[in-house]
């Protein structure tokens, strides 16, 4: 495998994986008072794009990355509407 590469998923895996303490936080407790709405709507939607990017230069490490992360971000911002 390209070394660029390696590093490109080695910055996808950890990035993405940032998000998931949040996750799980969010789901054992039910609690989302202190979670910034806003905060984590704007990252939704630069991530959104980020996935975009990834997706117009057909570069995969981006697109694993920036997908997974939408999605456990989409996660956190429909635990703070329903728990609100």
């Amino acid at each position: 495998m390209d070394p660029l590469n390696i590093i490109g998923f080695a910055a996808a895996f950890l990035t993405t994986i940032s998000s998931l303490p949040q996750v799980i936080k969010t789901i054992k407790l039910k609690e989302t008072k202190d979670i910034s709405f806003w905060m984590w709507t704007f990252l939704a939607l630069g991530i959104f794009l980020w996935l975009i990017y990834g997706i117009l230069k057909k570069d995969f490490p981006i697109i694993l990355a920036n997908g997974i992360s939408l999605l456990l971000i989409l996660i956190v911002l429909g635990l703070k509407i329903k728990f609100k």
